[in-house]
């Protein structure tokens, strides 16, 4: 599948779905089995086409140059509005100071990688995924926080399975860490917030539910158990927090579903909040 602009590169090959074998076509058990291979052939040509792509941005690329050179049509799958609970804009209030940019390698032309983070504690500690690391090529880290200031990262540690790396910035930034919901605690049907820089636009807030957990997907050679949400998640969202009402972060935003490259259709995964702190202090014990 070719790779837009701007839209990272895919990290699957493909969504995992109950209803598909590994490659992507319509599973069928034989006659009398209850599964129509005619009926789910519609199904099979879609979700052939739907590759998990990470959110990071890369070397400069601008994903909203690419919709708007289309000729200014109307996306494929428009956001539906909902009113917003009084209690998510608290929510976001407490979040966004704690959210910061990771920029990574490039030089006078800009970050050859970005994407998101969040501090996880007194000591600076902060959340951020792997891929984003590995896509600026080993280079420096710059973390930009929300009131512009920028600080040199030192990077404790990574995890590539997990898709979870954790940066550690001077005591003078003075990030406040974000609180993290209770193992178990994330249900169904609830509102959350995914927060971070898409496109490079720091401090953005979208608003949705959690569609789906436990949902199983691939991410380059791992499979990883997921948060499903809707809210809206695009590159650049990579690594920050997706919360609930109570400002809690559930999950780690990592990986968007996309149809032929078209960018965020309402289908985001997190990395869940119990495999992001077990993760974590693992990393941050081995790495201080």
């Amino acid at each position: 599948m070719a790779v837009q602009t701007g839209l990272g590169e895919p990290r699957g090959p493909w969504f995992v779905s109950p209803e598909l074998d590994p490659d992507g076509r319509a599973r069928w058990d034989g006659p009398g089995s209850g599964r129509d291979p005619g009926g789910r052939r519609w199904r099979g040509r879609l979700l052939a086409a739907l590759a998990v792509v990470a959110l990071s941005t890369v070397s400069g690329a601008a994903a909203g140059g690419w919709v708007a050179s289309r000729g200014g049509a109307p996306g494929e799958t428009a956001a539906s509005a909902a009113p917003v609970p009084a209690e998510l804009v608290t929510a976001a209030e407490r979040t966004v100071p704690g959210v910061v940019s990771v920029l990574v390698g490039g030089g006078s032309g800009g970050a050859a990688a970005s994407g998101s983070g969040f501090a996880i504690d007194d000591q600076q500690h902060i959340i951020t995924n792997d891929h984003i690391l590995a896509k600026g090529g080993g280079g420096s880290v710059t973390v930009e926080l929300p009131d512009g200031r920028r600080y040199q990262a030192e990077v404790v540690g990574r995890e590539s399975g997990s898709d979870l790396a954790v940066l550690k910035v001077p005591p003078s930034a003075g990030l406040a860490p974000l609180p993290l919901a209770k193992p178990g605690s994330t249900r169904v049907g609830e509102p959350v917030l995914a927060v971070g820089s898409p496109l490079g636009l720091s401090g953005t807030v979208t608003a949705g539910i959690v569609s789906a957990l436990n949902r199983q997907v691939r991410l380059g050679t791992n499979r990883h158990t997921a948060v499903q949400t809707d809210a809206s998640i695009n590159p650049g969202n990579s690594g920050g927090p997706l919360v609930n009402a109570r400002g809690e972060v559930v999950g780690v935003n990592t990986a968007i579903a996309t149809i032929d490259g078209n960018g965020s259709i309402g289908i985001g995964f997190a990395i869940p909040i119990d495999q992001v702190q077990q993760t974590a202090d693992t990393i941050i014990g081995k790495g201080g």
